[in-house]
């Protein structure tokens, strides 16, 4: 690798040099941090409600199951745990951490402001959720919009000032997802190895792949900023032992129970003809064998397991923005983002889960691929900040957000990819496989992308100057 420039330590700006690594009396037990924090994202109601949406009606049950379970290894080894690693090693926040990937001047923007604007997106999916549960639960649709006011104001202002008090209710507040699911699994399980596939939806010959590839972007898009979030969180871990253990738990087999037994029970429902074959989420199933009282009783306490959600959220929002822009007042830019969310919560554009979650997945599919190849090139370590805008963090960043967000709903059909491929590539599968990987799986082709690209320009010398961090006294 060769340096375009060379820099010292006073050239950094002051949000690297104040950082202070978090020392190792603080650390602990991956048990304890680490693998509930991971969990209990999964556990949120809105990513495993509607889980078969992605692939059941297309491939069956064993081929959705198989996705399930590849998404949770692809999280997990691509997405978490170098960032994961890096946070262990270095103990300091994922904005100083990237960096090394981004520069010193960029990594405020990439993945600091990114990564605190994205998470307005995911307050937005969390008030579209929780206040359709509670309007549900409350059989008031008219709450609706009210609830979505409410529910942002209230998590945003929580997020802000009192995330310490919010944690100590999340403790016990997870168990209610886990109590629901079970639910799920013991009244419909018995039916799901009898479920088959609409006729109509298997004659491409195709649809086991199909029905894989589209799980596996639905959870790698959900989990894309958890991933990089990695960095904040395995600072509290001792060893790589930690961060494996606290991976393995709280991510590959918390996906596999959340989204394993949801997508069972929606499909033991199907077969046994408790609802139509075109419902995708386990709560329906449940109001359809549950009193009315009951089903009311669980969205309720569905909602309020999701709140912990909302408010850290807005508080990893909060931090970022007071770290790139420490002269706006937080509760402003804050309060910006929250009417942002506000607004994607009424007008539904926030349940538009597929097209939210490509869109994180391509906004982070690049970050995370471009971190672990310079991870890899630094020797498995983190290399320390480099001077400016570092170029190849920028270039690969950019060309891998094309290339996952191109496939995404929310761009216009007419500029979507659409390759000429000629007879030979028809022959030999080519054109199948961009329809099927590129189109059907998209946050993973971002990452790709984004972690070529980064290669590629290490190696014809497209990297700032590392800057050496200076000593702590």
């Amino acid at each position: 690798m060769s340096n375009l420039e060379n820099s010292t330590a006073s050239s950094l700006p002051s949000y690297i040099t104040s950082a202070v690594p978090n020392p190792a009396s603080n650390r602990g037990p991956w048990f304890k941090n680490t693998a509930p924090t991971y969990a209990g994202i999964f556990l949120w109601f809105v990513f495993w409600d509607s889980m078969s949406g992605n692939g059941l009606s297309v491939g069956g049950l064993a081929p959705t199951l198989l996705g399930i379970i590849l998404g949770g290894v692809i999280c997990y080894a691509l997405f978490y745990l170098v960032p994961g690693t890096l946070g262990m090693q270095t103990g300091l926040p994922l904005y100083v951490v990237g960096t090394s990937t981004f520069g010193a001047a960029g990594g405020l923007i990439m993945p600091g402001f990114l990564m605190g604007a994205l998470q307005f997106g995911w307050l937005g999916v969390n008030t579209w959720g929780s206040s359709h549960a509670l309007a549900d639960g409350f059989h008031a649709p008219s709450l609706y919009v009210p609830l979505c006011v409410i529910w942002t104001l209230l998590a945003a202002f929580v997020g802000l000032k009192g995330i310490q008090y919010v944690a100590k209710v999340a403790t016990y507040l997870p168990l209610i997802p886990v109590v629901v699911l079970i639910m799920g699994l013991v009244l419909f399980a018995g039916s799901a190895g009898s479920y088959t596939p609409p006729a109509a939806t298997t004659g491409s010959g195709n649809g086991g792949v199909q029905a894989m590839l589209v799980m596996i972007a639905a959870i790698v898009g959900f989990f894309a900023t958890a991933g990089a979030a990695g960095v904040d969180i395995c600072s509290n871990n001792r060893d790589k032992k930690d961060v494996s253990m606290g991976g393995i738990v709280g991510i590959i087999i918390a996906i596999m129970f959340t989204a394993g037994i949801s997508v069972i029970a929606v499909a033991g429902a199907r077969a046994a003809g408790i609802i139509d074959p075109s419902v995708n989420n386990m709560t329906v199933a449940l109001s359809k064998k549950l009193s009315p009282g009951l089903y009311a009783a669980v969205m309720i306490g569905l909602t309020l397991a999701s709140f912990p959600g909302a408010c850290f959220s807005s508080f990893i929002a909060a931090n970022s923005f007071k770290t790139v822009m420490p002269k706006v007042n937080p509760f402003v830019s804050v309060g910006i983002g929250a009417i942002v969310s506000m607004i994607l919560a009424i007008t539904g554009a926030a349940g538009n889960l597929p097209s939210v979650f490509g869109l994180i997945g391509a906004s982070f599919g690049p970050i995370c691929g471009a971190m672990l190849v310079d991870y890899l090139l630094a020797g498995g370590k983190w290399n320390g900040p480099r001077s400016g805008f570092n170029p190849a963090g920028w270039i690969a960043w950019a060309v891998g957000f094309v290339a996952g967000i191109l496939p995404n709903p929310i761009v216009p059909e007419v500029i979507r990819p659409n390759v000429p491929f000629g007879p030979a590539a028809s022959f030999i599968g080519v054109d199948k496989l961009w329809t099927l990987l590129c189109m059907s799986c998209a946050p993973v082709t971002a990452f790709i992308v984004g972690a070529v690209v980064y290669f590629v320009c290490a190696k014809i010398g497209m990297l700032s100057a590392t800057v050496p961090m200076p000593a702590k006294k």
